[in-house]
């Protein structure tokens, strides 16, 4: 009798860079191809470090996806709920991906199939740089202005900055175990 080997699932590796931000935080995730885009929008979530408190799309070429809201047909949004990314990706290898409309960050990912996927709990971040900006820290240049007052300890905001961060906040940190942690035994 032949041993059957374990039916893996198609795997997708995203490329996630938030844009207007140099160096770059990025993200590097493999997720099945099947999941469902509510799922990615809290994976998303996760590995950036974000607390999910704001709105969301996702941008597949001409179509929009969203949360079910009152306002999607008037934005001309479709409803994520039971869309897969295979399925929203179809034959695009890019897809962009916005969060909280106020301070727009805005992702650009792309995907490459895994062409020989291990049977390994997905999904699983493989790499990372940068923290994400803090939530509602004014956008691209809130942030650098952020950053400015909370490097300098001769700032005038100084203090204020580093009391509304919570005490301490490093630009380059990102901790792939703990990611990999929170993924493998939290909320995902």
């Amino acid at each position: 009798m032949a041993i059957r080997k374990p039916t893996v699932p198609k795997i997708y590796e995203l490329h996630a860079v938030l844009d207007g931000i140099e160096p770059p935080v990025w993200r590097r995730v493999l997720v099945p191809a099947n999941i469902k885009l509510p799922k990615l929008h809290d994976l998303l979530q996760l590995v950036m470090g974000w607390t999910d408190s704001h709105l969301h799309s996702f941008r597949f070429g001409e179509h929009v996806y969203t949360a079910a809201s009152e306002d999607m047909e008037e934005l001309q949004m479709l409803d994520e709920k039971r869309v897969t990314l295979e399925s929203a990706l179809g034959r695009l290898r890019r897809f962009d991906y916005d969060y909280d409309f106020g301070d727009s960050w805005h992702h650009r990912i792309t995907v490459t199939e895994v062409a020989d996927p291990k049977d390994w709990p997905y999904p699983l971040c493989i790499g990372g740089a940068r923290a994400a900006p803090p939530e509602d820290v004014g956008g691209v240049p809130g942030y650098f202005e952020f950053l400015h007052a909370l490097l300098n300890p001769r700032h005038k905001e100084h203090e204020r900055m580093l009391e509304w961060v919570g005490g301490a906040f490093d630009p380059e940190s990102f901790d792939l175990n703990a990611v990999n942690k929170y993924l493998r035994y939290g909320r995902l």
